[in-house]
């Protein structure tokens, strides 16, 4: 059983459900539209993709592909910090698609396996324990699931993580991020993830296919700050921070249409009990630099299943199998939040905090004058460290496009 149907729950549930074994799928909400989930889908999750017979579907789906993140130096100059057109793999490019498209998708492809089942509106309130295991959930409604084994995919507020007592260890970080959208025009660039900095502020332009979203970063710990200075100053700030969208700023018109995300990095020193495992979000938050956090979300799902199908089959997962698990993932892990930290000392905290106002300038050095050093940045963010491939069991070949 699963809670949560995110992508890491979603993935991990038509994996398991292609190896035969009975699964459920259980998402507290009724469908899933939210507004400002992470919607980048990179080349390695591409890949998985095309391993499972579902490339052709997802290629079906409205999007928009970056080709590279770059620092504009002026109004005609930029400086390519990441080129993913130079990945040597099938898609160089990072897929921008909504997020409830992709899990619609893939509830799609679970429903066409007889062991899958997905259950909305099945929200967990409890989980049950016998014999000193975990036994399965409780629901709202008092019903009861009994399962061999509950995967927490459900967050970094994870209720499942909290129950079991497993407690992450918290890295500081010195950003939060606040998240709004803004009307696209004829002449913006759909091919780059173009940041801005300036003024103790940094905002990402994430270009989408029926709009821009934008990401703006401030210190840690100013929400209030800013919604007391209220609409109009927020808009100010915007306009002078990216003027090529300030003829747009006037479309929000409140700061109800800035959403705030409390920016956390923790990871779980043990990922398990016996009867319950934590992957994706839930056995380590990710900042959103790089916007790695659903791939490696995803792969901690395709490892599971690669690792826990046979256990699974057999009817008894031991705790020892539920371990190996976090040992294929936490080097990755690890490699991937020392590398957020880095650049939250290096880049993000020293310009929230008015130390710099902008990118150090070695490093923009170093990618003006040697263009393939954007090679690095790209893998790092594009494929990652140890990249999942689907296993055989789940392996399909590609099925008619359609959207879901």
């Amino acid at each position: 059983m699963i809670i949560g149907g995110g992508p890491a729950g979603m993935v991990l549930g038509l994996l398991l459900a292609r190896a035969g074994i009975d699964v459920t799928v259980l998402e507290k909400h009724g469908d899933f539209l939210r507004d400002f989930r992470g919607d980048t889908v990179h080349p390695s999750t591409l890949q998985l993709l095309d391993e499972l017979g579902l490339g052709e579907r997802f290629a079906a789906l409205p999007q928009n592909h970056l080709h590279r993140i770059a620092f504009p130096i002026d109004a005609d100059t930029e400086i390519p910090f990441a080129n993913f057109d130079r990945l040597k793999v099938r898609h160089p490019y990072v897929a921008m698609v909504p997020q409830w498209d992709l899990l619609n998708l893939l509830a799609e492809a679970g429903r066409e396996e007889p062991a899958y089942t997905l259950r909305m509106r099945a929200e967990v309130t409890s989980l049950l324990k016998e014999d000193g295991r975990v036994a399965g959930v409780r629901l709202a409604d008092g019903e009861e699931i009994r399962a061999d084994l509950t995967v927490a995919c459900d967050g970094r507020w994870s209720l499942a993580r909290q129950q079991a007592d497993l407690k992450p260890k918290e890295f500081s970080v010195p950003i939060d991020v606040w998240w709004f959208s803004l009307p696209r025009e004829p002449g913006d660039d759909l091919t780059a993830l173009m940041p801005r900095t300036g003024n103790r502020q940094m905002a990402v332009i994430i270009p989408r296919e029926g709009h821009l979203q934008l990401a703006f970063l401030l210190e840690k710990g100013t929400d209030t700050q800013l919604r007391a200075r209220g609409i109009e100053a927020f808009r100010r700030d915007i306009a002078e921070l990216i003027p090529p969208v300030a003829g747009r700023v006037d479309q929000l018109s409140s700061m109800d249409d800035v959403k705030h995300l409390d920016v956390r990095l923790n990871r779980l020193k043990r990922w398990h009990v016996d009867g319950l495992l934590c992957i994706g979000d839930a056995a380590h938050a990710m900042s959103p630099v790089g916007g790695v956090g659903i791939n490696l979300a995803i792969q901690d799902a395709v490892a599971a299943a690669t690792l826990l199908a046979e256990p699974l089959k057999r009817g008894r997962v031991r705790p020892s199998d539920l371990a190996r698990v976090r040992r294929r993932r936490l080097l990755p892990t690890i490699l991937v939040q020392l590398l957020q930290r880095a650049m939250h000392r290096a880049l993000l905290g020293p310009i929230v905090q008015g130390r710099r106002s902008g990118p150090p300038k070695p490093v923009l050095a170093l990618m003006r004058n040697f263009p393939p050093a954007s090679f690095v940045p790209a893998y790092l963010v594009g494929v990652g460290f140890r990249p999942e491939h689907a296993p055989p069991f789940a392996r399909r070949q590609p099925s008619p496009s359609r959207r879901s």
